[in-house]
């Protein structure tokens, strides 16, 4: 797809400077675009690189404008702008309406539907508006799935899933399977716990390949509005996330644990089960979430794999290091003092 400049501000808002005519067709980075490319300058690190660009247009602040040597989009947010803009360049290549002839439904659908090659669609289950469910894709019983949803290869939602309106779930992704819930006998063996509950999800979620969200125990597991989930994600059962909240790959949440909104998590951050976490929280990569976070903020942490006891008790003392730190200084002042009067 090609857009006029002018076209673009009409949309999505900025100001221009420069030639609306000209068309772009394509996103590119800052310093590789060529002729009918746009890209984007959002870290003032990479200004050399806007001298020498060869796009059509680049995506600014108003600080960096008077610099670029080619037509200009003028924004506070040039990464947020040039998202959308990429959004508009590259619509989805949506498969047409109508059911495959391999693929199994036991439900009515919507005409709009789009369900490929291998598909199964269980009975009770309610699809919206120009979903699209992809081949090999299995929606079990009782499930329902907002509309323009797009289920892509390969996915496998469980009975009593709820899922809103324009998610994006990736192939091999698992949302419904029972959560690793065991009670254990006097002699060692383990006795499965029914999860008799389901899984809600909002509106706007994206989840990503191979993640898994377990269903609740008894209550549902939920994943809130706008929520986006990476890949290889696994949520445990009855774990509740806010809404805009994003997380990366590889992150594990146990059971139980609810996370508030707008938080991030970075890779192979664990959390740890039924805590919780407030609203508008950091957590970095790699880190070990083992109590609860009561407050905003970036929090990062790790600790080298140890014997449990020898691990409580190393961590007992580094918790002291600050008030021994403290006593310290205190200690060399009154030995200055002593000095002095020696």
């Amino acid at each position: 797809m090609s857009l006029r400049l002018d076209e673009i501000v009409a949309r999505l808002g900025g100001d221009l400077a420069g030639d609306g005519t000209l068309t772009v067709s394509r996103v590119a980075p800052l310093d590789k675009a060529a002729s009918g490319d746009i890209t984007f300058l959002s870290n003032p690190k990479y200004r050399s690189s806007l001298i020498a660009t060869g796009a059509t247009a680049v995506i600014v602040t108003a600080e960096a404008a008077s610099a670029c040597p080619v037509a200009a989009i003028i924004t506070a947010q040039p990464y947020l702008y040039f998202a959308r803009v990429a959004q508009l360049l590259n619509p989805p290549l949506r498969p047409p309406a109508g059911v495959h002839p391999a693929a199994v439904v036991e439900s009515p659908l919507p005409a709009s539907v789009s369900v490929g090659a291998h598909a199964r669609i269980g009975q009770n289950v309610t699809v919206g508006e120009n979903t699209i469910v992809e081949a090999g894709t299995v929606i079990a019983d009782d499930c329902s799935i907002g509309n323009d949803c797009w289920l892509y290869a390969n996915v496998s939602i469980y009975s009593r899933t709820r899922i809103g309106a324009r998610a994006i779930i990736h192939s091999g992704a698992v949302i419904g399977a029972d959560g690793f819930g065991f009670a254990r006998e006097r002699g060692g063996a383990w006795v499965k716990i029914p999860q008799t509950g389901g899984v809600v999800i909002g509106d706007d979620v994206e989840i990503g390949a191979n993640t898994t969200i377990d269903r609740g125990a008894i209550d549902a597991t939920e994943i809130g509005h706008g929520v986006k989930l990476d890949n290889q994600i696994q949520v445990a059962h009855n774990v509740h996330i806010g809404d805009h909240t994003a997380i990366a790959g590889c992150v594990g949440i146990a059971g139980s644990a609810r996370i508030g909104r707008r938080c991030t998590f970075g890779g192979a951050a664990m959390v740890l089960g039924h805590l919780e976490i407030a609203d508008d929280v950091n957590v970095s990569s790699g880190t070990m979430v083992a109590k609860s976070i009561t407050k905003a903020g970036s929090y990062t942490g790790w600790v080298p794999f140890l014997e449990h006891s020898e691990w409580l008790k190393n961590y007992s003392r580094l918790r002291h290091l600050d008030a021994l730190a403290d006593r310290i200084r205190a200690l060399e002042a009154r030995l200055a003092q002593l000095e002095k009067t020696s």
